[in-house]
């Protein structure tokens, strides 16, 4: 099954990334992508067998940001006491107690930023504590609303490519003789980076049952994988990368 055009699609598809395709997943669920990727991780900071029966979403979601497995993992295990019913039991706000105890009687929201600056004083601490925040989707998207953050973000990564790029070419002398490097590297980083992705997703679907929808969402996303393989195939092969 290939897109209209044979194998070669029209010149402005483009590969497909992570975020095009959670893009049109979110699309088949008529939901924002914003959401999906927030699921996402939640779904992925609970294996199925550390989730709790009876236990909402939500209060799975607030926990999530614990860094240690373990600790997260038992944590909500264990129910806090409620006070009001006299039972042990998650409560929007013993969740977010149950993440930082010593955050719980901070008044204002510029009180704990101070208090996690105070923490953070130290480079490397600073560092893991930005890393393991902006895996967090919620918080990466809403830090890029930051134009210096954005800027100092785009900055880093334009540094890392320009070093990374060095390095290559120190160790690979024939890499200056290909022609647009930048786009080979980006096109194999690419494929790679699919077939990493696909290798580690997969396996967690067996056994899963698949709805009608679900079937149908896949099958036109193989059938752009596919069509995009062909594409670039053939552009390696002839040199052409316009549609047929």
């Amino acid at each position: 099954m290939q897109l209209h055009g044979g194998a070669q699609p029209d010149q402005g598809e483009a590969l497909l990334g992570v975020l095009e395709s959670l893009q049109l997943f979110a699309d088949d669920l008529a939901i924002p992508v914003r959401t999906l990727e927030t699921h996402r991780w939640v779904a992925s900071r609970w294996p199925a067998k550390y989730r709790q029966a009876g236990v909402p979403y939500y209060i799975h979601a607030t926990p999530a940001s614990i860094r240690d497995d373990e600790e997260r993992w038992a944590r909500i295990a264990k129910p806090p006491l409620d006070n009001r019913t006299g039972t042990h039991r998650w409560t929007d706000t013993a969740a977010k107690q149950a993440v930082d105890q010593k955050l719980v009687n901070i008044a204002s929201v510029q009180q704990k930023v101070e208090r996690i600056h105070d923490l953070a004083r130290d480079e490397e601490v600073a560092v893991r504590v930005a890393t393991d925040l902006l895996r967090r989707p919620q918080v990466a998207s809403r830090t890029m609303l930051d134009d210096t953050a954005k800027h100092m973000v785009n900055r880093a990564q334009v540094d890392h490519v320009r070093q990374a790029g060095q390095v290559v070419r120190q160790r690979t002398p024939a890499l200056p003789r290909i022609e647009h490097s930048r786009d080979f590297l980006v096109l194999t980083g690419a494929c790679a980076a699919f077939v990493s992705a696909i290798g580690r997703v997969v396996p967690g679907l067996r056994g899963h049952q698949f709805t009608a929808d679900e079937r149908a969402a896949v099958a036109r996303n193989v059938a752009r994988v596919r069509a995009t393989a062909d594409w670039i195939e053939s552009a390696v092969e002839s040199g052409e990368i316009s549609g047929g």
